[in-house]
């Protein structure tokens, strides 16, 4: 089958796949879990770690090769620094504790986004953990932290520019390949399946290009409620759908 025009040249669409191959999931509903509660919003994003360690069985299960997880924002970065030091030092925890237990799952683990921004301890807590976990094969997990769409695009645009600028490539030739080249993706497949929790209906600046033709399931329930059957749930709904990319 041919590369769709918006799609990842090296990962042509598989419109008869019944089980999604790459799942992103924009986990949202932490502070609100917390709130319901009485406890504070760093409890909700704490039990929302057991939520992850759930869809990561949950897609291994499934044979789902991709994981795409919105971690932290580049606009995560605006909140009340004593939430984003919490959110860090939750990172960190989970890089520590789950790194063995991916090792014996054989996923890997990798990361998109402005990582540079991450402080120095968790940057080198995630490049351990994704170091120690790249020759593993059964499940990609990629986090997205300090990630921004408009951010990611803009850098693709201004890459491209600047080759143009240099006599690098001609600016005719520039195409949609040619432009997903620059993403932080350019080597994993678009997703197929877009899971939202919390019952938000928008797309909150993830994966703009990449989600493109992506089917997208919205749950009510919020991020730290999110289990294994779920996700089945959803899977099943995907398998349901005509994926036409805009054909019949």
């Amino acid at each position: 089958m041919l590369a769709h025009p918006h799609s990842n040249a090296a990962f042509p669409m598989n419109e008869e796949r019944s089980t999604p191959r790459h799942i992103a999931i924009i986990m949202d509903g932490n502070g609100r879990w917390a709130k319901e509660r009485g406890l504070p919003r760093r409890e909700g994003h704490r039990a929302g770690a057991e939520s992850v360690r759930e869809c990561v069985e949950a897609c291994k299960e499934l044979g789902v090769e991709y994981l795409t997880l919105y971690a932290f924002s580049s606009e995560n970065w605006n909140r009340p620094a004593a939430e984003v030091t919490a959110l860090m030092a939750l990172l960190e925890r989970f890089l520590e504790e789950k790194a063995e237990e991916l090792m014996k799952q054989n996923v890997r683990l990798t990361a998109i986004g402005h990582l540079d921004r991450l402080p120095d301890r968790t940057r080198r807590k995630l490049d351990k953990a994704m170091l120690r976990t790249a020759g593993n094969t059964s499940l990609t997990l990629v986090l997205a932290l300090s990630y921004g769409a408009r951010e990611e695009i803009a850098e693709a645009a201004r890459s491209l520019a600047t080759d143009a600028a240099a006599g690098k490539i001609d600016p005719a030739e520039i195409d949609c390949e040619m432009f997903a080249s620059r993403l932080y993706t350019a080597d994993i497949p678009d997703p197929d399946l877009l899971v939202r929790t919390s019952g938000e209906l928008r797309v909150s600046n993830f994966l703009l290009w990449q989600i493109s033709y992506a089917e997208i399931i919205i749950f009510k329930k919020f991020w730290p409620d999110f289990r294994q059957a779920d996700l089945f749930e959803a899977a099943q709904e995907y398998a349901r759908r005509h994926r036409r990319f805009g054909g019949l």
